[in-house]
């Protein structure tokens, strides 16, 4: 009898202690396309993954409006099993504390806000990801060893997050800086980003409007360089994204443009995508896009060889769980 009351009551104990855990969230995303890239005069056929990965997530109530969470995930290519980024959570791992009434307190590796709240938020046939990404957009921030502050809603639908990347006494590494601003109201999406990180700097504003079967939007973008493939200097570039949503299809089409470093003749470049997606569910989609990089002679945009261009045609799959 005393054996079967211990037993039980541990097994309650154990019981209260699992129910007290939050309950961990496993997701992902599978996305492979079969393309036909030509970089410069080099054709090839080749299966390309575009930005898979798996994730874990989860999130604890401490009780009295406090929460305490994280987030792991792996990137990996689809294509051949290996692993995508040399740390295996390279893609994010973070803890957070998270107040309704006081904000939430992010510590880990994860992707600038600025980025999420600009460039990423209009590109969206193929969320930003694989050959068809933009590959105009300036990306300075350093993701690891970063804290970062959401701020509560003081404002309705108005978000605002600052971050800042430890240099942890690495020679010639300084702290990273980073800004992010979201607010909506009705149908009008707006959002702005700057980052600093050492000598490079950038700013960007975004705008996303639906009406609709239609969806417009657009970023602009000033970074300041310490070193380009021309030189030091500063770079204007606008990404212009559309979408008409019909059913289960959504034809999309978007352009960018990267103006002259410091007014440097032939350091501009452009990029152009048209793509095409039909949604067999909420999670999984084929799609088909064709993407071009036109590099003027000294920039090295999406090949990293002056002058050289890349275009890529594809068919793909994306599934999400």
């Amino acid at each position: 009898m005393k054996r079967s009351l211990i037993v039980a009551a541990v097994a309650t104990v154990a019981a209260g202690a699992s129910f007290a855990q939050s309950s961990v969230t496993i997701y992902g995303r599978l996305n492979d396309s079969i393309e036909n890239q030509k970089t410069g005069d080099v054709k090839k056929t080749v299966l390309q993954n575009n930005a898979s990965r798996i994730g874990f997530k989860g999130v604890e109530d401490l009780g009295g409006g406090l929460k305490a969470g994280f987030q792991l995930e792996h990137g990996f290519n689809a294509d051949n099993g290996t692993q995508s980024q040399t740390a295996f959570w390279a893609r994010q791992s973070e803890v957070f504390l998270q107040s309704a009434a006081l904000g939430t307190i992010r510590l880990g590796n994860f992707t600038s806000e600025s980025y999420y709240a600009t460039a990423d938020y209009v590109s969206m046939h193929n969320h930003d990801t694989g050959t068809s990404s933009d590959a105009l957009y300036q990306y300075v921030m350093r993701d690891t060893n970063k804290v970062a502050y959401r701020a509560p809603e003081f404002v309705k639908n108005l978000s605002l997050e600052a971050a800042v990347s430890a240099p942890e006494g690495v020679a010639g590494q300084e702290k990273a800086y980073d800004f992010a601003a979201n607010y909506s109201v009705g149908d009008l999406a707006l959002g702005a980003g700057f980052s600093k990180n050492a000598d490079d700097k950038q700013f960007a504003i975004r705008a996303l409007y639906t009406v609709g079967a239609f969806t417009f939007g657009g970023y602009y973008q000033r970074s300041m360089l310490d070193s380009t493939f021309a030189g030091d200097g500063k770079i204007n570039t606008v990404r212009l994204s559309g979408m008409y949503a019909v059913g289960a299809s959504e034809f999309h089409l978007n352009f960018g443009l990267a103006g002259k470093v410091d007014g440097i003749a032939d350091t501009d470049a452009k990029q152009a995508t048209v793509a095409y997606n039909y949604n067999l569910s909420k999670r999984t989609k084929v799609y088909t896009f064709y993407t071009k990089v036109d590099n003027k002679a000294q920039a090295i945009y999406a090949t990293g060889a002056p002058g050289v261009d890349f275009s890529s045609f594809a068919v793909g799959v994306r599934h999400n769980f």
